[in-house]
């Protein structure tokens, strides 16, 4: 195989790999940080402050963000949220252990299994799915 065609076929491979994006992040992942579950802190009360994985607390009436801080916060998922990786921690880190999470969260465990529409939206946009 010549060298034109094997980089040729790199940068296809690497046009085909997914991204992060960032308005369906906004949109659709960063609302999940806020959302209250039955038995659960919202992700935000632990994620605010005081752990490794800090978000932008919402400062637009308690559930939004202004752009800076959607800007900051996009940044801080990509240190666990990694596009195309089904084992990116965002995935693996608050979902059950039976359901093919991590053995743990000190946040809990948000989501029992992949089903859960939430973990379907994080999937989405980790693999790719834009606005």
């Amino acid at each position: 195989m010549s060298m034109a065609l094997l980089f040729a076929g790199l940068l296809n491979q690497q046009a085909a790999a997914p991204s992060l994006d960032y308005e369906y992040f906004k949109s659709k992942v960063q609302p999940i940080f806020v959302a209250k579950r039955t038995g659960h802190a919202r992700c935000i009360a632990c994620h605010g402050s005081g752990t490794p994985l800090r978000l932008q607390r919402p400062s637009v009436d308690g559930t939004s963000w202004t752009e800076e801080e959607s800007k900051k916060n996009f940044d801080a998922m990509r240190r666990v949220a990694f596009a195309g990786n089904a084992k990116s921690l965002l995935l693996i880190h608050a979902l059950e252990e039976a359901g093919g999470g991590d053995f743990f969260h000190s946040g809990g465990k948000h989501w029992a299994s992949q089903n859960d529409p939430e973990w379907q939206v994080l999937r989405a946009w980790i693999m790719g799915q834009t606005k």
